[in-house]
């Protein structure tokens, strides 16, 4: 039987992406399309490189040649991605996805979740920033083993200085504690501030980005109002406990997303501290500050739950050393967060494929 590229094209047409409900080849998810005897080879360029279903498309795609052209069918698929973005825009046209970490209260783990999230994007292949955009409280220098460090720039031909990120495991990274003396407080008027961060974003050289994350200030103030109304933010991850003083504050957070004014997509909520497993008895779960107000959260307002993240003494020494626990595969954690940045990333193709694909 003799393979023509028309018969592999017909029969892919018949696997459809789940989240973007339309099939491969319409999506132009295709490519290299190569055909040999029985030899067929073809690219599948995914959305990211994050993308929980990979394994589940690339099955998909050789059951249908199998099926609808030849069971003798020799077929070698090859992954590749091409991270969409959510416009197209001249600002800072070299990132792709500017997506926010926020909690509406301090102390739920947000910078933890924003640092394992950066570090998982990045396993898979993407090239990730991380901005720590928590002025009064950068977490980012200790959580990357980076105090005291300070990042280098460089001119342009047209004179202007571009401060250069710094680089660790694979990521680009800029923190206002890079600047400050991490033993003295920054008494900064909003003003102040929000000029400071633009600079962060304006004034650095951080080349070709898949996702920028930002680590917010807790609450909802002047930072975050400056940088969802300065830059195209591709939409943004809730941080939460279960615990209900959390949730309460969390639920403006989340709310503030929603306003017209600022009208940025909730990707989904994360709830942190979801609940305490001893190393002894791993069967057993202890909900210690309540339990499914992550999940409850998201259901009320109608997005997506990302997933919960345990109480786990591991997660908070491996950021206090400098290496977020995600680097670590041997942990279940590293687990954990691959999958919640899996489905973020999932969640950033989806909107994207709503509004403009580039």
């Amino acid at each position: 039987m003799i393979i023509s590229p028309e018969q592999v094209l017909a029969a892919l047409r018949n696997v459809e992406d789940p989240d973007l409900k339309k099939d491969l080849v319409t999506l132009n998810m295709i490519k290299d399309l190569k055909i040999e005897d029985k030899k067929v080879s073809f690219t599948l360029e995914l959305t990211t490189p994050a993308c929980p279903m990979k394994d589940m498309l690339k099955n998909a795609c050789l059951n249908a040649v199998k099926h609808f052209v030849s069971k003798e069918a020799e077929v070698e698929i090859n992954i590749t991605s091409r991270v969409t973005k959510p416009m197209d825009t001249t600002q800072l046209k070299a990132i792709r996805n500017i997506l926010l970490v926020s909690s509406g209260k301090g102390g739920v783990g947000k910078s933890t979740v924003a640092s394992n999230l950066a570090v998982a994007l990045a396993a898979d292949g993407a090239k990730v920033g991380l901005i720590d955009a928590d002025i009064y409280g950068p977490s980012v220098p200790t959580m990357f083993g980076l105090v005291g460090a300070k990042p280098s720039a460089r001119e342009t031909e047209d004179g202007k200085t571009l401060i250069l990120p710094i680089e660790k495991y694979g990521i680009k990274l800029l923190s206002l504690g890079f600047f400050a003396d991490p033993d003295q407080p920054v008494p900064w008027r909003g003003p102040m501030a929000s000029n400071a961060i633009k600079q962060l974003f304006n004034d650095a050289d951080w080349g070709e980005l898949d996702y920028l994350i930002v680590d917010l200030p807790p609450g909802t103030g002047d930072i975050h109002i400056t940088i969802t109304q300065s830059f195209p933010i591709a939409g943004a991850v809730i941080v939460t406990t279960p615990q209900q003083v959390a949730l309460a504050d969390t639920r403006k957070g989340l709310a503030m997303f929603k306003m017209p004014s600022i009208n940025i997509p909730v990707l989904g909520v994360i709830e942190n501290m979801a609940y305490f497993t001893p190393e002894e008895l791993p069967e057993n779960k202890y909900y210690i500050f309540g339990k499914d107000g992550g999940k409850e959260l998201a259901k009320s307002f109608d997005v997506p739950f990302l997933g919960e993240i345990p109480i786990v003494q591991g997660i908070t020494a491996a950021g206090d050393n400098g290496a977020p626990i995600t680097l670590d595969l041997s942990s279940k954690m590293s687990t954990v967060f691959a999958e919640i940045a899996g489905k973020v990333a999932q969640q950033v193709a989806i909107n994207n494929a709503l509004t403009v694909n580039c």
